[in-house]
């Protein structure tokens, strides 16, 4: 079964990953931006793809429900890009219907060359969001970082940004980030790690906690590929020992182990999916021993 199917089972079974809990009984974990002890929600979610919608009732709807939960789930962090459609005005849209916006941590990004172009991009984001002062701005995918940094240190200087940082989701750029983040102050990194692609753990994750750099995760299912590695497969009875219902949740408590970690973002646009996800920041988290099975599971 894929992961839709086996939560349609599970709650015909009166057994859903997330029955007979509730956020008001489980609090979500929060987690210090080293820069400035601001406590964060250890989950929030990502945009791509997920909220690159029309404007219509149907395909907004769910993506309302979806903010209205994360909010109500306690937690606030959502990332979104110019690179991601529609995706910054579908937030900025609902967000501000819902009359959350300012409970929000909006994160988004420049992508694209040269200091006015970035600018325009930029400023653009913040109409689209609804925002006059952006929680995190961060430079997509390095594209011409050097050039947007000296922006983004301006700007957080005349507070419209309150944090900078950069983004990528290939292994290949976390030898340039751990290089940047040496000689340049940044408060965040963006980067990819999951219990398939644990190369981030070897060096990157090791000095952005040394450095003092907040992390916030991308691809933390490796785009569903980790679905598909347990397709069929019962989830391990040793999960329970460190409060885990779900395939989701085990994969987000591996991520989530590591203290390096500030925030996992999943994207998705279902109530169901995000409230499975929310989850895993509750309770315990693996020791190194379940760490070490989780890995040999997935081999």
């Amino acid at each position: 079964m894929n992961r839709k199917e086996s939560i349609i089972l599970l709650t015909s079974l009166g057994l859903t990953p997330f029955s007979g809990w509730s956020f008001m009984e489980s609090t979500i974990s929060k987690r210090k931006i080293p820069k400035t002890q601001e406590e964060l929600p250890c989950v929030g979610i990502g945009t791509w793809q997920t909220f690159d919608v029309g404007n219509s009732e149907a395909e907004r709807g769910p993506l309302k429900d979806v903010l209205q939960k994360l909010i109500e789930g306690n937690a606030t962090v959502i990332d979104s890009s110019p690179m991601y459609g529609s995706s910054e005005q579908v937030v900025g849209d609902l967000s501000q219907e819902l009359k959350i916006n300012n409970k929000l941590l909006i994160a988004t990004k420049v992508w694209t060359s040269g200091e006015a172009a970035g600018i325009k991009q930029m400023n653009n984001s913040f109409s689209l969001l609804k925002r006059d002062r952006m929680d995190l701005m961060q430079i997509h995918n390095l594209v011409d970082w050097q050039t947007h940094l000296k922006t983004l240190r301006k700007w957080k200087e005349q507070g419209k940004v309150r944090y900078i940082g950069l983004t990528h989701y290939t292994d290949s750029a976390h030898d340039t980030f751990a290089s940047i983040i040496k000689n340049n102050p940044v408060d965040f990194i963006q980067i990819n790690y999951n219990l398939l692609d644990r190369h981030a753990e070897e060096k990157l994750l090791p000095l952005a906690q040394e450095l003092k750099v907040a992390v916030l995760i991308n691809r933390p299912f490796e785009e569903g590929d980790l679905f598909g590695k347990v397709k069929g497969k019962a989830l391990p009875e040793w999960a329970t020992e460190f409060d885990c219902t779900s395939w989701a949740q085990l994969f987000l408590k591996f991520i989530l182990a590591n203290p390096a970690v500030t925030c996992v973002i999943p994207g998705t646009s279902k109530v169901t999916h995000l409230l499975d996800n929310l989850k895993a920041g509750t309770g315990k988290l693996p020791d190194s021993n379940h760490k070490k099975k989780m890995i040999d599971l997935i081999r």
